[in-house]
């Protein structure tokens, strides 16, 4: 059906000067999204939790338990809310540290090696990823994770709300791996995880898996997965009695581990990340 044109109300009664109805002032309407309200809304400046996220201090959920712990201030005072607002003029400071205002968002390809944590501090005292990165970088958090053992591409970013938002499943990036295992290779077994697999009443989704080369017992597996669980690589394979010797993450979506160098950092293109996320280009700043 069409619409009613501009002359006409939306019961289909003509508005013109002659209508009383017409010249009668509108009652005053509650706030709407898109209104008023939403303007007001948007001068009380950004979510807290979502300043913070922005900030690379942490994901947006991650963000809500560190307030709630009170680990967080603004301009002095305790924030208890996640829905506290942050002006621009604001002071914002975690555990005591100011946090700087939210830079444009910046994404790196990082060549993890093996015997650090994702974590930015580890209560076991290990060395962590963060702390073996390059000074100059911004504050950084991981877009998902690798354990201590694992190494390859990590994602790095000074966004948290990118980050939770690059881990999404229903993003359904393909997790890309080498697996060196030990152990009787079956390769129908290998052919049927496409189907997926219940271990200890946790389902894994499809995982293609091919026999890359073997020598003996040892071999060489590609394995390509969507939801990336909680070592789901490891569990999947020690459930096929395979034993996991080195296992090396070597694309995450889009973004591949290359050449990167162990160890090294590398910043991905802006023109990269509008292609493939859809981010806006930063404003240029006017001389």
């Amino acid at each position: 059906m069409n619409a009613p044109s501009d002359d006409r109300r939306g019961d289909g009664r003509r508005v013109g000067s002659r209508g009383a109805d017409s010249r009668k002032p509108k009652p005053e309407q509650p706030d709407r999204p898109g209104g008023e309200a939403a303007e007001d809304s948007s001068k009380r400046g950004e979510r807290i939790a979502k300043w913070l996220a922005r900030a690379g201090v942490a994901s947006r959920r991650d963000a809500e338990k560190i307030i709630a712990e009170g680990r967080v201030k603004l301009s002095g005072k305790l924030v208890t809310q996640p829905a506290t607002f942050v002006q621009p003029d604001d002071l914002v400071s975690v555990d005591g540290k100011p946090v700087n205002e939210p830079e444009r968002t910046r994404l790196f390809r990082f060549h993890k090696p093996a015997g650090l944590v994702t974590t930015h501090r580890d209560p076991e005292g290990r060395p962590t990823v963060f702390e073996k990165l390059p000074e100059g970088l911004p504050r950084l958090i991981s877009v998902g994770r690798l354990d201590l053992s694992s190494e390859g591409l990590l994602l790095l970013t000074n966004d948290g709300a990118l980050a939770r938002r690059l881990e999404l499943p229903s993003n359904a990036w393909v997790r890309r791996y080498r697996v060196r295992v030990f152990g009787h290779i079956d390769p129908a077994v290998l052919a049927g995880l496409k189907n997926g697999i219940t271990i200890q009443g946790v389902r894994y989704g499809g995982i293609e898996a091919g026999l890359d080369s073997r020598k003996g017992d040892n071999a060489w597996l590609t394995l390509a997965l969507q939801e990336g669980k909680n070592r789901e690589v490891r569990r999947v394979m020690a459930h096929l009695g395979l034993e996991v010797s080195r296992l090396l993450r070597v694309a995450y979506g889009p973004f591949q581990l290359g050449t990167l160098e162990r160890g090294a950092v590398d910043e991905v293109n802006p023109k990269v990340l509008r292609e493939q996320l859809g981010l806006a280009a930063p404003a240029r700043k006017r001389g």
